[in-house]
């Protein structure tokens, strides 16, 4: 009967502890409620740059590659021809 005598005067220490550990538990059952909306989200956008992945990965072995080789040639190609338009004007009297 005296040990029981000593847990009367914590009482409210005991019990205010247990709702404060009570709050605690609700906040993380609710966090975790909450994270599985995140990882959705993460995966999507996971599986959106999996698939632009794939497409450039599509356009560079699927010959893609050498259109934008093709592409800088024609670059180069106008360079030199307005070059030489200036140059041609450049001689005329």
């Amino acid at each position: 009967m005296g040990e029981l005598a000593l847990l009367i005067p914590l009482a409210p220490f005991i019990l205010g502890g247990f709702v404060i550990w009570t709050r605690h538990q609700t906040k993380i059952a609710e966090a975790r409620a909450a994270m599985p909306q995140v990882d959705e989200r993460q995966a999507a956008y996971t599986r959106e740059l999996e698939d632009r992945v794939r497409t450039l990965e599509r356009i560079v072995t699927d010959k893609g590659y050498d259109v934008a080789s093709q592409i800088e040639a024609l670059r180069d190609a106008r360079q030199i021809e307005a070059r030489l338009d200036a140059r041609e004007k450049d001689l005329q009297p």
